[in-house]
């Protein structure tokens, strides 16, 4: 096979990424159980992983995958639109939507996509997009795609979001994440529902990291402020809390009709399997319960002990709402020899850098899920203040 011409400079990105600590690479496992990662003849303990509840590998979702494939078998064929509509999928968009107090939902194969296919069906080159500055690269990628006019307000800065929503032009939306995938903290949501409510704008939340861990049922943190019936574009995964794949928009029936005819990452992807679908049903009904309660509590405990944990060890965090706290070491040569020495010790704790995080704040974003223990935690603390 002929191989591409010297112009593309592939060898030489790729020596430029190495150069600049930037390299990544993908790393082998062999085998999950939980909280409990294996590869060769290593072990670690994952306190890397999104999946909150501790769902993924739980046996109920073993039993629903399996009653699941039992009944429906494995992929879908095609698109929705073309292979027709399966009932269970229409089951588990109501149900979402009833969650999340919204008239109607429509799922995705992916987070990633949901905000694709959403933000360029809904806004176009006579439009404004108002993002949060650490919004989520799917966000701003789909906001870019849609053409409309983008700025950009610092992080939780409500005066430069106000400014922007006085000068903004066409239909305007703004953008946040509710509680935001690397520095864990969570958006003023009350303040900005009054801001694009005064201002006549739409307001659409990425609730990825809130869904199943915060509010009432584990309904997010809008529901949690009691604002969510105030928010005109919930997006979210089913990836994390739920512990499978996916991701919805919940919104009006208009909305989500529209949607079903210009979102194209809707439209033009194969619908995911409907065992998949099945599954999500009854994780959806598990969040929603006594037990998805019991899990929360058992999150926010974990975050407390792991929060405590740091703060004896010199590292300096404001308290955090969800399951995300973030050890900020600046350069990312350091996070990355810390993130080695932890490893080495048997935790998985990946360095996150640039161009994931700004430059100068590399860190290790730990994770916590409602099986981790807190012996775990205790010795993570341990293994964190010798790698420092």
């Amino acid at each position: 096979m002929q191989e591409p011409t010297n112009t593309w400079n592939i060898a030489t990105q790729l020596d430029e990424l190495r150069e600049q600590g930037l390299w990544r690479e993908l790393r082998p496992l062999d085998e999950v159980e939980g909280v409990i990662v294996r590869a060769a003849d290593r072990e670690w303990i994952n306190f890397s992983s999104n999946d909150y509840l501790g769902l993924a590998h739980s046996i109920e979702m073993q039993s629903a995958l399996a009653a699941g494939i039992a009944k429906y078998g494995g992929g879908a064929g095609a698109s929705r639109l073309v292979c027709g509509s399966h009932r269970v999928n229409t089951d588990l968009e109501e149900a979402l939507a009833e969650f999340k107090g919204t008239a109607a939902a429509l799922t995705f194969s992916s987070g990633f996509a949901v905000a694709l296919g959403t933000i360029p069906a809904l806004m176009g080159p006579n439009d404004t997009i108002i993002l949060d500055k650490l919004c989520h690269a799917s966000l701003v990628d789909a906001a870019r795609l849609s053409g409309a006019t983008i700025r950009v307000f610092p992080h939780n800065h409500l005066e430069k979001l106000e400014r922007l929503l006085q000068t903004a032009k066409g239909r305007v939306l703004v953008v946040t994440e509710s509680i935001f995938s690397m520095d864990g903290d969570a958006a003023p949501l009350r303040e900005i529902v009054e801001l694009k409510a005064k201002h006549g704008a739409w307001l659409l939340v990425d609730e990825a990291h809130a869904v199943g861990v915060l509010g009432p049922q584990g309904r997010g943190l809008a529901a949690a402020l009691g604002v969510d019936q105030q928010v005109d574009l919930h997006l979210g995964t089913l990836s994390k809390a739920f512990g499978l794949s996916g991701g919805y928009l919940v919104a009006s029936r208009q909305v989500i009709d529209l949607l079903i005819n210009r979102a194209r990452s809707f439209i033009y992807s194969t619908a995911p399997p409907v065992h998949l679908a099945h599954a999500l049903g009854i994780m959806l009904e598990l969040i929603r319960s006594e037990r998805g309660d019991a899990l929360r509590s058992q999150v926010r405990s974990h975050a407390q002990q792991t929060h405590s944990l740091l703060t004896a060890i010199g590292i300096t965090s404001p308290p955090i709402p969800g399951a995300i706290l973030p050890v900020i070491l600046g350069e990312a040569a350091r996070a990355m020899a810390v993130s080695a020495r932890l490893r080495d010790a048997g935790f998985l704790i990946p360095c996150i850098r640039y161009p994931t995080v700004a430059r100068g704040s590399a860190r290790l974003r730990i994770t916590l899920s409602a099986v981790h223990s807190a012996a775990q935690i205790d010795a993570l603390g341990s293994a964190l203040q010798d790698a420092l």
